[in-house]
Formats: C-alpha cells, sequence, structure tokens
C-alpha cells in the first residue's frame, strides 16, 4: 500500500477513535477522573480542617504529570505568573500562577476539559493578543491548534509517535506549511529533498546495535517520545521557535548528538 494513503487513512482512523473516546467520556455517567479519591490531590485525610480540604499536596503540574505523561513535555507553559492580564474565565491559582486548571476544568466531563466554548484561535486570544502570534514563523497556526502536542498513546499508527502524527497532519496537506512526505521505509523528505531522515525507528534498538550513542548522553532538548526517533527530536515543536532546531547543526553537530559515527 502506497505509505502516503496509508498515513492518511490512519490519521483519519485515528480522529474517529478520539473522537469517540470524546464522547464517551462527555456523555458519561461518571466524574472524569472516576478511579481517583480526593485525597489523591487534596489535603482532604483525616485531620485535615475541612476549611483547607481544597488545597493540594504538590503543585498542579506534579499531580497532572504523574497521569499525563508527556502531557507538559511539549506544551502550554505553566506554573508561571503571567506578564500581562488574564481573563477572569481563565482563574490563576492562589499564587497568581497559570496552572493545569487555569484552562482546564478538571473536575467537568467536556471533551478536553476545557473552560468556556471557545476553542482555537478564539481560546488562544482570551489571553493573547494577535501580535504575538503574527511575530511567530507560522503565524502561530501550529499552537493554536491545541495546547498539547501530545497528551496520549496513540493506539493506531504504531510505527510513529503520537508527537510525529501531529507534525504531519499538518506538513503532508496542503496549505502553508511548508511540505514533507514520507516514503515505504520511514524516511521524511522535507520541502526540495535537501534534508531527509527517518522517523519512527526505535533509538533504544539502534543503540544497542551501536548505531546511535546511549540516550544517557544526548542533550536534554533531544526528545525521543515513546522511545522513537520523532520530528521534535531534531525539531522545537511547541513554541514561539516553531520549527526551529533543538540546537545548531553546524559541522553536523546536531546529527552527531546521536549517530555514532
Amino acid at each position: 500500500m502506497n505509505r502516503m494513503l496509508s498515513l492518511q487513512g490512519w490519521l483519519l482512523l485515528t480522529g474517529i477513535v478520539a473522537a469517540a473516546v470524546s464522547i464517551s467520556v462527555a456523555t458519561g455517567n461518571r466524574p472524569f477522573h472516576p478511579n481517583l479519591e480526593c485525597i489523591s490531590c487534596h489535603l482532604a485525610g483525616a485531620g485535615v480542617d475541612k476549611a483547607n480540604a481544597h488545597q493540594l499536596t504538590t503543585s498542579q503540574e506534579v499531580l497532572c504529570g504523574q497521569c499525563h505523561r508527556g502531557a507538559l513535555e511539549l506544551s502550554h507553559p505553566s506554573g508561571f505568573a503571567p506578564n500581562g492580564s488574564v481573563s477572569e474565565a481563565y482563574p490563576l491559582d492562589w499564587k497568581g500562577d497559570m496552572t493545569c486548571s487555569t484552562c482546564h476544568d478538571i473536575h467537568q466531563g467536556k471533551p478536553g476539559l476545557i473552560r468556556g466554548t471557545l476553542s482555537g484561535k478564539a481560546f488562544c486570544l482570551s489571553c493573547h493578543d494577535q501580535k504575538f502570534f503574527d511575530q511567530m514563523a507560522d503565524s502561530g497556526g501550529s499552537i493554536q491548534r491545541r495546547g498539547h502536542l501530545s497528551v496520549a498513546a496513540n493506539p493506531v499508527m504504531r510505527d510513529l509517535d503520537t508527537f510525529s502524527i501531529q507534525c504531519l497532519e499538518c506538513h503532508m496537506a496542503s496549505g502553508d506549511a511548508p511540505k514533507v512526505n514520507i516514503n515505504e521505509r520511514g524516511v521524511l523528505r522535507h520541502a526540495g529533498g535537501s534534508v531527509n531522515h527517518p522517523v519512527g525507528v526505535n533509538y533504544a534498538r539502534a543503540e544497542q546495535n551501536g548505531v546511535y550513542r546511549p540516550t544517557s548522553q544526548l542533550r536534554a532538548g533531544i526528545k525521543l517520545p515513546q522511545g522513537k526517533v520523532s520530528c521534535v527530536s531534531c525539531h522545537v515543536g511547541y513554541s514561539k521557535q516553531h520549527g526551529a532546531l533543538v540546537m545548531q547543526n553546524d559541522r553536523s553537530a546536531l546529527c552527531l548528538e546521536c549517530h555514532n559515527i
């Protein structure tokens, strides 16, 4: 089967699966976090004053990250005090910090748990002005689609990580994003064909064969989601510098971070 047609089919099926999950969450009769006791996050145990039961046992980033691993890795920043004003519809915590619950109402069952009714660009413009996005290479299109580049493992597309799948949703389609193609061997071909690199490679397996350097020696910016070589292994994902390299490639420095040559 043609690799591109196969990928497009997988992307469609992925969307159907995601929609089905969202519907089941939104229409279910149980709370969104059904397997968690209040004391998993809140100071609500024996001997705790009920007036303080709303307080959390640790920061929201730590708590949410315990289950949603990777959700904070390539996402909108969290756990900081914003420079400008923020709409009252999106509350800050008691310290004045933006947290996960600034955008997410974690105790309700709407798909994505997003506060309010806005989505996409309109949601982003609740806090940011248009000039903020105009300064970006893609005018903010990549980060206006979702606040997290990836938040869950993909059950359908087994050979590519979820980050790469989401990158290809834009970059394989028509539009303003630089076009790429992927061939039957998993080699990603950038526009013009000048830079080509495989994605979906199991890094640990290649490391055992001596092809790649040990993961312990890699720079922190080089990410291997689900243990695989990904678009975000080389490119900055969710940031103002969308698509920039994670480090300079002068004298093939980025290449030599992974390749054991």
